[in-house]
Parts: C-alpha cells; structure tokens; sequence
C-alpha cells in the first residue's frame, strides 16, 4: 500500500510539473536559423525549443570547439543527448578520468539522470551535441569524493 500511495504522489507531481509548463510552441528551423551565443563554458549554445530555466519541455544544442572539456558537473533534471556531428566523448563521475570516457559518434546517446555528475571532452575535433529535458534545470560542479 505504501508502494502503491508513493507512486501515486510521483506521478502527481510529474503530472503536475507538466500542467504548469508554458506549452510547446510550433517551431521549425533550419540548421542556418539557429541562433548561437557564448556561454560561460566558452562553448556555443543554440535554443531549439522551450527554456530550461522554466517548466516544461526544452531542447538545445551546444558546439563544443576541439578539445574543449566539460568538468564533472550535474543538473537536477533527467536528461537525454544526442550527438549529432563529431565524436564526444563522454564519461559518469564526481572526477574528470579519461578512462572513464566513451567515444559517442554522430547518431549515439547518453542519458543524464537527475543529480549525477558527468564530464565531456571533444578530443577529435568540434562536436555539436543536442540536449532535451523537463525544466526547470541548471548546471551545478561536483565535488571529488
């Protein structure tokens, strides 16, 4: 029973994050309309749907420039990521450890569950990764253990 009243109180709470999402607008754009700013990583991001800032549904993209590396850090939202050109290479843990890292090649994906840490590096050369999530969401460091 007790199962049964937590589950029911998650999907409340889901449910309810979703009801006060602003709603999907209707967008389509070409890969030329996007609009990239510097962000404070020294990557570029490009705002595709939604605001992570926000509740609801959001999808961006980030062009990482070669050899940029992502320190361990974490979001309070699950995550899902595609790489959609170059080769990222992508690891989980609280410490930046190269052999922790996996090559993901355009096509591939990686989740990130809510509060766990994850580092990135784009080796090879520029990478263009797309991030989808349910707001609100933000980037905290992690910590070595």
């Amino acid at each position: 029973m007790r199962r049964l009243v937590l589950i029911s109180l998650n999907a409340f709470f889901f449910l309810g994050r979703l009801a006060w999402a602003d709603p999907l607008s209707e967008v389509r754009l070409l890969p030329a309309e996007l609009e990239w700013k510097k962000i404070n990583t020294g990557n570029e991001r490009a705002t595709v749907a939604g605001d992570d800032a926000k509740s609801g549904l959001y999808a961006y993209r980030i062009r990482f420039p070669a050899n940029a590396r992502l320190a361990p850090h974490f979001h309070p939202d699950d995550r899902v990521g595609t790489v959609l050109s170059g080769t990222l290479y992508f690891g989980y843990g609280t410490e930046f450890n190269v052999i922790e890292l996996k090559p993901l090649q355009p096509g591939s994906s990686w989740t990130e569950p809510a509060n766990t840490p994850h580092f990135a590096w784009a080796k090879d050369g520029e990478v263009v990764i797309q991030v989808v999530g349910v707001g609100p969401s933000g980037t905290n460091q992690a910590s070595p253990k």
